[in-house]
C-alpha cells in the first residue's frame, strides 16, 4: 500500500470541521500541530497569503494514495480555501515508506478495493 502525506494549514476555528470532513471521505486520523505561524517572501504578517492575526493549525494526514485527491478536495472545500482568500492551504507529497500504520492498512485495504 502506498501513502500520501496531506499537509493542511487551517484557521484554528475550522480544525474540527476539516477533521470530520476528512474522516467522512476516508482519512483514518491526523496529527494536529496547534498555533503555527510563518512568513512568506516579504516580511509581513502573512504566510502563503494567510493572515497571522488569527491562529493556524497544521494538520498532517497520512492517507492511502487512491483516496488522497478526494480527501484533499474535501479539506479545501470545508476550509473554504478557494472561496475566501487567506483562509488556508493544503498540499500533498509522496511518502516513500511508513511504519506504525498496520491497523490503518487492514482497514483501508477493504475500502480501497471497493473504490477501485
Amino acid at each position: 500500500m502506498h501513502f500520501k502525506l496531506i499537509i493542511s494549514l487551517v484557521e484554528d476555528d475550522k480544525t474540527d470541521a476539516v477533521m470530520e470532513a476528512a474522516r467522512n471521505v476516508g482519512a483514518t486520523g491526523a496529527t494536529i500541530i496547534n498555533h503555527a505561524r510563518g512568513e512568506g517572501l516579504k516580511k509581513s504578517k502573512t504566510f502563503f497569503g494567510l493572515n497571522l492575526e488569527t491562529q493556524r493549525d497544521v494538520l498532517l494526514f497520512l492517507v492511502e494514495e487512491h483516496m488522497s485527491r478526494k480527501i484533499l478536495e474535501k479539506i479545501a472545500e470545508v476550509g473554504e480555501f478557494d472561496s475566501k482568500p487567506g483562509t488556508g492551504i493544503a498540499f500533498q507529497i509522496d511518502v516513500e515508506d511508513a511504519v506504525g500504520v498496520s491497523q490503518q492498512v487492514k482497514r483501508l485495504s477493504e475500502v480501497v478495493e471497493d473504490e477501485l
